[in-house]
């Protein structure tokens, strides 16, 4: 009986306030509880981000044709090349992570603000790394057209290989009128306006240059029924081919042009289903600002660290927890890096 009474105590006051239940700080306890939510918050978005995908996976945009671009490499056709550099960044800035806790551990001051900047360093590459990616997916680079009934129809040569619209769009005199303030225009109903081109001058260049084709959204899987009945482009990812029309079918497609798409917005996507885009800025910009938000604590701590904080305590804690942090942001990278340029 009296041993009974005796755990009995001993748990009360393990959880009673004054001691660690499960060998961890109240500190870590809290990281360990915000990382659980935030952890089933991706999940959710992740979950409903491919419940989208597969219900239109035959028009959903292919990603080794939408991240195309490298810094500093004009024309390069680079698919996915700096995704995976920003990847592998993010990564080794877990890497340094890891030794600054390490440093830590021993008391090492020196290197424990080495590796923190170093991790530093590594967040804030990736977060102007992603910023750029975001610009040239806003931006565009091919230029697309949308039909009345709502399809994204792109241009292409007989080879099959792309083709921009500046290359044989064709500027008609009188086509829009630029709306300014001082002609009381206040706002406008035409979307269009906002484009490079026209509907018009787009259809007026395709129809003087015959050797164009009409490259539809509609994907097909690289089997021996689909070589066989469609003409397929063969296309970055040996297994999925875009369907491209005849130069019959293309007219009948680009005669029923309702607008001009130039790059990504909420509204429209000039590489496929508007929900990529959608997903794709708010999933990609919720992670972004973790990213951010990281780098912000870790310099706050870094600074403490220079001042002698950790040491006057004799723990380095902090840098333990705001790992804890960094190591999940990296991670929940990893699966939208798997959804989003991957699968």
């Amino acid at each position: 009986m009296g041993a009974t009474v005796t755990t009995a105590n001993t748990n009360e006051n393990t959880w009673s306030g004054g001691n660690e239940p499960m060998g961890a700080s109240y500190g870590k306890l809290m990281m360990w509880f915000f990382i659980v939510s935030d952890a089933l918050t991706f999940s959710g978005f992740l979950a409903a981000y491919g419940f989208s995908r597969f219900k239109f996976i035959d028009n959903w945009p292919i990603a080794d044709e939408v991240f195309t671009h490298f810094p500093f490499l004009h024309g390069v056709d680079a698919p996915m090349y700096y995704v995976a550099l920003m990847t592998f960044i993010l990564i080794f800035s877990s890497v340094t992570m890891v030794l600054a806790v390490d440093a830590g551990h021993q008391m090492k001051q020196k290197k424990v603000a080495f590796y923190m900047l170093l991790t530093i360093i590594g967040g804030l590459i990736f977060v102007g790394s992603q910023a750029w990616e975001w610009k040239n997916f806003i931006k565009g680079e091919y230029g697309a057209i949308e039909t009345k009934g709502g399809s994204i129809i792109q241009f292409v040569n007989k080879e099959g290989k792309r083709v921009k619209l500046e290359e044989f769009a064709v500027r008609l005199p009188g086509q829009r009128e630029e709306l300014t303030g001082s002609k009381g225009k206040w706002f406008m109903k035409d979307a269009e306006a906002l484009t490079t081109y026209s509907v018009a001058e787009v259809q007026a260049g395709f129809k003087a240059n015959p050797d164009l084709l009409v490259r539809t959204e509609k994907i097909y899987r690289d089997t021996k029924e689909d070589r066989a009945n469609t003409k397929l482009q063969p296309g970055l990812n040996k297994n999925k081919h875009r369907e491209i029309l005849t130069r019959a079918e293309s007219e009948v497609m680009v005669g029923n042009a309702y607008m001009v798409v130039e790059g990504a917005n909420l509204k429209r996507n000039e590489y496929g289903s508007k929900l990529f885009a959608d997903f794709f800025f708010f999933i990609t910009g919720f992670h972004g600002f973790h990213v951010f938000s990281g780098v912000v604590i870790n310099f706050i701590i870094f600074l403490n660290i220079l001042v002698g904080t950790y040491e006057k305590r004799r723990s380095y804690e902090m840098v333990e927890k705001v790992g804890l942090y960094w190591h999940f942001v990296d991670l929940v990278w990893v699966f939208v890096f798997t959804f989003f340029y991957l699968v």
